[in-house]
């Protein structure tokens, strides 16, 4: 039985970096630290302290997105974070896609969907 196995990043093809990363700070408030696996353009986001995003420079590579494909963070202050978006004049949906939408799943966990610069689907959820 393996033993001791957790998350540790995910990383994303993103057609430039340095849109990402700001875009990633500012609606995530996400902390840049170091890229201590090589010198590349590719930087590495603090998500939680023991997880991290990488954002991988692919300035010419075809990157397909659906919705089903997408990441999933919680916050206790969902709507204090729907009031952020609206602030950024970033455009939320439910899983329906109707747009400025909540949606509330069966087990009663409210959530919504979002996306990056480069359509990467990223949901935000009150799970606790």
């Amino acid at each position: 039985m393996i033993q001791n196995i957790s998350f540790n990043h995910i990383a994303l093809s993103v057609k430039d970096v340095n849109q990402s990363v700001a875009f990633y700070q500012k609606v995530l408030q996400l902390k840049e630290i170091e890229n201590t696996a090589s010198s590349s353009k590719t930087r590495w986001l603090q998500l939680t302290e023991s997880t991290q995003l990488h954002l991988i420079s692919r300035p010419n590579a075809e990157i397909k997105i659906n919705k089903a494909v997408h990441f999933a963070l919680a916050t206790t202050h969902l709507n204090e974070f729907i009031n952020h978006l609206e602030t950024l004049n970033i455009e939320y949906s439910d899983w329906k896609d109707t747009p400025n939408k909540d949606y509330i799943r069966d087990d009663g966990v409210k959530q919504i969907y979002f996306q990056d610069p480069d359509g990467y689907w990223i949901e935000v959820n009150n799970d606790e």
